[in-house]
């Protein structure tokens, strides 16, 4: 059995106690009202208009010499103008007076287009109201990021889980309470994601994450009114979206609970009964989740973006989440391994989990691609706006993302031998865990503070405190039970897997 070390146990709760007051911290500071909004706009007007001055300082400084430089240049540049010319500067100057107003005249249109589209967003992030809005979101934005995070790694390592009880896989039995631990943290972080989503429904304290809540917004005449959204108003309504929600939650969580109930039951049983009633409720668990995490996807992600939408988006996501469980899975087994248990789990078993980490990293960086290459290349403004509020406004953690989640898993785990040494699995499980936090952040920040992002209190803190409840939770599931199931039909092939 195993035993929780109070070294661990202290450090998780350390962790949440300091996540729970940086939490508290950044909603006190977010602004209550216009007033502050105005005050922080001024601030950061002084400080580009002190800007400015710098430069136009500089500027002046440089001046004379520039000016001596370009009369020098254009002495050099002046020419007699031969006969033989006279005729190309004819052609040259009929040509100029014929293009040249169409081209200005494009270049005028672009230009126009341009100027407003650039007078829309800097009327927006200078307008109070909207700003209110934006940093109002950014504590619960945070919280939210950390919270769908930490939740949805649980169900990777679920569906990694019931993808091994259905395949009737003869090598991984032996770490199945390992993904039985890992999926532990589902319940007390579907209650709190749950409680996330009332309060977004609900706009307690101000809560705006999602802008297809506001008020009156579908109703012609109001001053919130968008078709768009009007036009989604059949699938995007509080009561029908909630009610998937719970629907989805509950199945998820009963699934794991009737699961992990049946497994430690076939430890004291005499037959394979247990063992059947799992293989077909993964079966079936599987149908319903390949369907329920799609729907997901749309309902608590890509709806903050409620003008966007991707047909490859529900794929991309459920890459994500499924790698970084199996990540999970293989950092808890380290551990474990590193404390004297699982005597168990071999080399080979590591180095399947660590195919599996480079494998769907491949897989998930496939999709990124994907996504991003089609809706680049149509060009439609609804869509392309995705990615381009990414590249200019989330610039290091757009790319910041791909590097941790592509480069860094192929550097590290491409290599048949890497797969099997610990520190550098550990390395790449950590730039695979962060690179996917970062991605839900990307996935979300951007359409609920817009460009008034950065890493801050709110961020490390909710990261701090789902990642101390997390070890908590999982751990403490570890002590409940053996770590090797007795009568799993596979159990010896399991215990012998070598190759």
């Amino acid at each position: 059995m195993y035993t929780f070390s109070s070294k661990l146990k202290t450090f998780s709760i350390v962790l949440m106690l300091v996540g729970i007051l940086g939490i508290g911290y950044g909603f006190l500071t977010a602004p209550k009202n216009i007033q502050d909004v105005e005050k922080i706009l001024e601030e950061e007007k002084a400080h580009e208009e002190g800007g400015h001055e710098a430069a136009a300082a500089t500027h002046e400084a440089v001046k004379p010499e520039a000016n001596e430089d370009t009369k020098s240049e254009s002495a050099a540049n002046t020419t007699v103008t031969k006969p033989e010319a006279v005729e190309t500067i004819a052609h040259d100057s009929i040509a100029k007076d014929t293009v040249a107003p169409a081209v200005a005249a494009v270049a005028h249109t672009e230009k126009v287009a341009e100027h407003a589209e650039n007078k829309t967003e800097a009327h927006e992030a200078h307008d109070p109201e909207h700003v209110l809005h934006q940093l109002q979101n950014k504590p619960w934005s945070a919280l939210y990021v950390a919270c769908i995070f930490f939740m949805l790694l649980t169900m990777g390592a679920l569906a990694f889980y019931a993808i091994q009880q259905v395949a009737q896989a003869g090598w991984s039995p032996v770490l199945f309470r390992v993904m039985q631990g890992v999926t532990s943290y589902l319940l007390p972080g579907s209650i709190i994601f749950f409680v996330l989503l009332l309060a977004a429904a609900f706009h307690w304290n101000h809560n705006n994450m999602f802008t297809w809540m506001a008020d009156g917004i579908t109703v012609k005449g109001n001053p919130n009114y968008d078709e768009i959204i009007a036009g989604k108003s059949g699938y995007l309504n509080f009561p029908f979206w909630i009610l998937r929600a719970i629907t989805f939650l509950t199945v998820w969580n009963l699934y794991r609970h009737f699961s992990r109930k049946n497994c430690l039951a076939q430890d004291e049983a005499n037959d394979n009964a247990y063992y059947k009633k799992n293989f077909k409720m993964s079966a079936a668990f599987l149908v319903f989740f390949i369907v329920s995490e799609s729907i997901m996807s749309w309902d608590w992600i890509m709806s903050v973006d409620s003008h966007w939408f991707s047909t490859l988006f529900g794929w991309y996501v459920f890459a994500s989440f499924f790698v970084s469980g199996i990540t999970a899975i293989q950092m808890v087994t380290l551990y474990l391994k590193s404390k004297g248990y699982l005597e168990n789990v071999n080399s080979s078993h590591i180095h399947d989990l660590s195919k599996f980490m480079f494998g769907i990293s491949v897989f998930w960086t496939y999709l990124w691609f994907s996504q991003f290459m089609l809706i680049w290349y149509a060009n439609i403004p609804e869509e392309v706006t995705y990615f381009v509020t990414r590249i200019n406004d989330y610039t290091i953690t757009f790319w910041g993302a791909f590097a941790m989640n592509f480069i860094f898993p192929i550097l590290l785990l491409i290599n048949t031998d890497f797969k099997r040494i610990a520190w550098i699995i550990v390395m790449g499980g950590i730039f695979i865990l962060v690179g996917h936090y970062v991605d839900f952040f990307n996935m979300i920040m951007p359409g609920t503070v817009g460009n008034r992002w950065f890493i801050g209190v709110p961020e490390i803190s909710s990261l701090l405190f789902f990642l101390g409840l997390f070890i908590f939770v999982v751990f403490s599931a570890l002590t409940k039970a053996p770590l090797v199931p007795k009568r799993n039909p596979f159990i010896e092939e399991s215990k012998h897997f070598h190759y």
